[in-house]
């Protein structure tokens, strides 16, 4: 390995790490939201010990998200000078953005929550966990404006003099196609990973017969959040298939090991292919799957990594601008298909826990403790797909991924970041579940209810 792969490992083990806390933060912030204004509305006591129970757990996994979310942000002056140098007039933008207004917003009110809960009038203290909620949401969506920009640029315009990406249109930059399209898709997989996780926990609750009243209402409601998630991110998903399939048609033909310009493709199901000659010796196929995904008609075209490594050697000169056909081949379809289990999980719960009633065996509800995964493996997943599809490209059609790594690191000094890395993050990953554990094994029965809340739970 030399600096560039080193620092690639380094910055896709953080990025993947610190995401296993967004989606999570994200999905919570709403839920926590949606629960503490049932018990607003209703006054009934089961739904204020359940925003206290899931507001600790959100409280836990936001912590966590603002620690590894910085270190993500420093690699770009560590390793990624080259890259920061060129693009940092752009892609900084919405970065400050981002830390001024999102990330302000967000911890400010959250502030405002943790301590406002006997100091703050009810509707005021509402409002702040809706805020924070919105502040969360809003802090993603700069994020992926600044992400999408290095997948689609626009707004902005090439220096000749210095060399660098200088900033024309930032409402271009937030208005790209490209992060109308990946928002919505993230947005609704966060919801799906909170709701998956809201729905493991009450499993943990349910199979050991423990507040079923009030965790069998925490369940049905996850069931539902997921379910309906899941529906938005085959919605939004598609949307965005066809967005790539125009702008990076190498990145959709490697998703389905397709070859050569094909009309009325098939969608893969299994293949076995022969990158090195571009072809494939076994494909199994839903026809005309692939031209619906892709172009939304039936009879559309769909280009081939052959032909488009032809025109991009005419139109960006000489190289391999391929990515590694095998890893976007089964990251998308593994994406896809955990996402669906997780969906169909939710569907079982909703069928199994209708007209008051509780599944009967304790299989499931390991599963659904299980299926806490699922979420998680599809957005790791999605966003492994999405980033080394992009490959050789960090800013697609501008700047390759071996000129954006810094000129004067060394393969030593990467590797023992890399090394501490790993280690530090080892320990807060094993600091992160114990404390979830550990809150988790508190009842919401121990928390305090204010004289005003009725005591009778009626779901």
């Amino acid at each position: 390995m030399d600096v560039l792969d080193l620092s690639r490992w380094q910055f896709g083990i953080t990025t993947v790490y610190h995401f296993l806390f967004v989606p999570l933060t994200i999905g919570l912030s709403v839920i926590v939201a949606g629960l503490q204004t049932a018990w607003h509305r209703t006054g009934k006591a089961g739904y204020l010990r359940l925003t206290r129970f899931w507001g600790r757990l959100f409280l836990i996994n936001f912590a966590m998200g603002v620690v590894t979310g910085i270190v993500q942000e420093f690699q770009f002056g560590m390793n990624w000078s080259a890259y920061s140098r060129f693009v940092g007039d752009v892609f900084g933008a919405p970065l400050a953005m981002e830390g001024l207004l999102a990330f302000f917003l967000e911890s400010t009110f959250l502030g405002l929550w943790i301590f406002g809960w006997d100091r703050l009038p009810r509707r005021v203290h509402l409002a702040t966990i809706w805020l924070a909620s919105a502040g969360t949401v809003t802090s993603a969506y700069f994020i992926l404006a600044a992400n999408s920009w290095m997948q689609h640029p626009v707004g902005y315009r090439l220096n000749p003099v210095t060399g660098r990406a200088e900033l024309t249109d930032i409402w271009a930059v937030l208005t790209n196609s490209t992060t109308l399209a990946t928002f919505p898709h993230v947005v609704f997989g966060a919801f799906v990973a909170a709701g998956a996780f809201v729905a493991g926990v009450s499993a943990w609750f349910l199979l050991r017969r423990r507040e079923v009243e009030l965790f069998r209402t925490s369940a049905r409601m996850a069931f539902a959040v997921t379910l309906l998630a899941a529906v938005g991110v085959s919605v939004s998903g598609h949307w965005q298939a066809q967005i790539m399939t125009r702008q990076q048609p190498m990145k959709m033909a490697a998703a389905e090991a397709l070859w050569e310009d094909e009309s009325s493709a098939g969608f893969s199901l299994f293949a076995v292919g022969d990158v090195e000659n571009g072809r494939n010796h076994v494909s199994i196929q839903i026809p005309y799957g692939l031209s619906f995904l892709a172009t939304n008609t039936l009879d559309g075209t769909v280009q081939g990594v052959n032909d488009i490594q032809a025109r991009y050697e005419r139109l960006y000169g000489p190289g391999d601008y391929r990515p590694v056909i095998g890893l976007a081949y089964w990251s998308f379809r593994l994406m896809i298909g955990f996402g669906m289990l997780a969906a169909l999980l939710a569907l079982g719960g909703l069928w199994l826990t209708r007209r008051g009633r509780l599944p009967k065996r304790a299989a499931f509800y390991r599963l659904a403790i299980a299926g806490i995964g699922l979420p998680f493996l599809a957005n790791t997943l999605g966003w492994i797909f999405t980033e080394m599809g992009r490959q050789p490209w960090t800013v697609f059609g501008l700047m390759r991924t071996q000129a954006a790594v810094s000129p004067g690191v060394n393969i030593a000094e990467v590797a023992a970041t890399l090394a501490g890395f790993t280690v530090v993050y080892a320990v807060l990953a094993a600091i992160e579940v114990r404390l979830l554990i550990k809150f988790i094994r508190v009842s919401p029965q121990d928390e305090a209810e204010p004289a005003d809340a009725v005591p009778v739970l009626s779901y």
